[in-house]
C-alpha cells in the first residue's frame, strides 16, 4: 500500500500501472493518463484531476471524498461498488463504464454524461445534476428527490419508480418524460399538465 500526499503531477502517463489499495491526499493531477490502470480499492481525498483519462481503468470498490474530477473521461472504466462523496464530477463522461452499485453521496456532477448508465434502485438525494446527459439511463426506482435536474436530458430513460419530489425540473422536457409510477411533489404535477397545455388554478 503506498500514500501520496500534496504531489502535483502534469501530464504524467500512468497507463497500465498497478496503483492498486493506495491513498491519494490533496494530489492534483492534470492531463494525466490512467488509462487500463489497476486502482481497485484505492482512496482519494481533496484530489483534483482536470483533463484526465481513466478510460478501461479498474475502479472498482475504490472511495473518493471531496475530490474533484473535472472534465475527464471514464469510457469503458469499472466503477462497480465505488463510492464518490461530496465529489466534484463536472464535464465528465461515463459513457461506457460499468456503473453497476455506485455510490454518490451529495455533489455536483453537472454536464456529465452518463448516457446508457445503469443506476436503478441508487440514491442521489441531493446531488447537482445540472445539464447532465441521462439519454436511456436507467434510472428505475432511483431516488432523485431535492436534485438539481435543471436542463437534464432524459430523452428513452426509464423512471418507472423513481422519486423526483423535491428536485428542480425547469428546463426538462416533461413531454418526453415516461412518467409512469414516478413520484412527483404538487408542484411538478403542475408543471407536467402545463407542459401538455393544461390550465392549473
Amino acid at each position: 500500500m503506498y500514500q501520496y500526499q500534496d504531489q502535483t503531477y502534469q501530464e504524467v502517463q500512468f497507463e497500465g500501472r498497478d496503483l492498486r489499495y493506495g491513498e491519494l491526499i490533496r494530489c492534483t493531477f492534470n492531463r494525466c493518463t490512467f488509462m487500463n490502470a489497476s486502482m481497485e480499492e484505492m482512496a482519494t481525498a481533496n484530489c483534483r484531476f482536470v483533463e484526465c483519462s481513466f478510460r478501461g481503468a479498474a475502479l472498482n470498490g475504490s472511495v473518493h471524498t471531496e475530490s474533484a474530477f473535472e472534465n475527464c473521461n471514464f469510457n469503458g472504466a469499472n466503477l462497480f461498488v465505488s463510492k464518490f462523496t461530496a465529489c466534484k464530477m463536472t464535464g465528465s463522461d461515463f459513457s461506457g463504464a460499468q456503473m453497476d452499485g455506485i455510490t454518490i453521496d451529495q455533489g455536483d456532477w453537472a454536464y456529465t454524461n452518463l448516457r446508457h448508465a445503469r443506476l436503478g434502485k441508487q440514491v442521489f438525494r441531493g446531488v447537482r445534476f445540472l445539464e447532465a446527459d441521462f439519454t436511456e439511463a436507467n434510472l428505475e426506482k432511483a431516488d432523485l428527490r431535492d436534485c438539481d435536474l435543471t436542463r437534464v436530458s432524459f430523452s428513452k430513460a426509464k423512471l418507472q419508480g423513481a422519486d423526483l419530489r423535491g428536485a428542480s425540473l425547469e428546463g426538462v422536457d416533461l413531454k418526453g418524460l415516461d412518467v409512469k409510477g414516478v413520484r412527483m411533489d404538487a408542484g411538478q404535477a403542475v408543471l407536467f399538465l402545463r407542459s401538455y397545455g393544461a390550465r392549473v388554478d
